[in-house]
C-alpha cells in the first residue's frame, strides 16, 4: 500500500499479520480529495488495521491524530508504520466501543472502517454523535459493504454524502 497525497505522498507502508481489508488506494485517494486540506484539524482513524488512514490525514496536515486498532497481530506494523508520520500519531490497542467511552479526546473527522462482517454500524455511528468525541460540526465517515444499509439520519448525524466504490460505500455523516 502506498500513501496518495500530502507530504508523506509514495510512501509505502506495510500490511500487518491477520486478517486486514485495506482500503484501496483509488478509494483513500478520493475520500481525501473530498476532504480536502487537513492542516488543523483533528482526525481519528478506527479499526485502523495497518495504520495508512491516519498516515494520510497526518501527511495532509492533521494534528493531532489517533488510530485505534485492537488486533495484537497489528501492533509491530503500525508502530513501524507510524514511525513515519510528519507528527506523533496516537496509538491506541483496543476496542473501538470502548475508546469511544473512556476517550476525553475531541475530534473533526472520525473515520470508520469496520470489517464487512461487522454487523454494528448503524450503533457505532450513533455512539460517535452521542458520546463527546465528534466536535459540532464534525464528520463521521464510515466505509462499508455495499449490501449493508444505512439511514440518512442517525441521532444528531445527518448523512451529507455518499459515494460508491465497487462494492463499498462510504457515508459522511455531519454533526448537527
Amino acid at each position: 500500500m502506498r500513501i496518495t497525497g500530502g507530504t508523506l505522498k509514495g510512501r509505502i507502508v506495510e500490511c500487518p499479520a491477520g486478517v486486514i481489508r485495506p482500503a484501496m488506494d483509488r478509494m483513500r485517494e478520493s475520500l481525501f480529495a473530498i476532504l480536502g486540506d487537513l492542516t488543523g484539524k483533528s482526525f481519528l482513524d478506527m479499526f485502523s488495521g495497518s495504520g495508512v488512514c491516519a498516515l494520510e490525514a497526518a501527511s495532509r496536515g492533521a494534528d493531532p491524530v489517533y488510530l485505534v486498532e485492537k488486533d495484537p497481530l497489528k501492533v509491530e506494523t503500525i508502530f513501524k508504520n507510524v514511525s513515519i508520520a510528519p507528527n506523533r500519531i496516537e496509538c491506541k490497542f483496543q476496542s473501538v466501543e470502548l475508546f469511544l467511552k473512556r476517550t476525553k479526546a475531541e475530534f473533526d473527522i472520525i473515520y470508520l472502517d469496520p470489517p464487512f462482517p461487522y454487523k454494528f454500524h448503524v450503533s457505532l455511528v450513533e455512539m460517535t454523535g452521542t458520546l463527546p468525541v465528534l466536535k459540532s460540526g464534525g464528520l463521521c465517515i464510515i466505509h462499508r459493504p455495499k449490501e449493508r444499509e444505512m439511514p440518512e439520519e442517525i441521532g444528531v448525524l445527518k448523512r451529507v454524502d455518499e459515494r460508491v466504490y465497487g462494492r463499498s460505500i462510504v457515508d459522511f455523516y455531519k454533526k448537527a
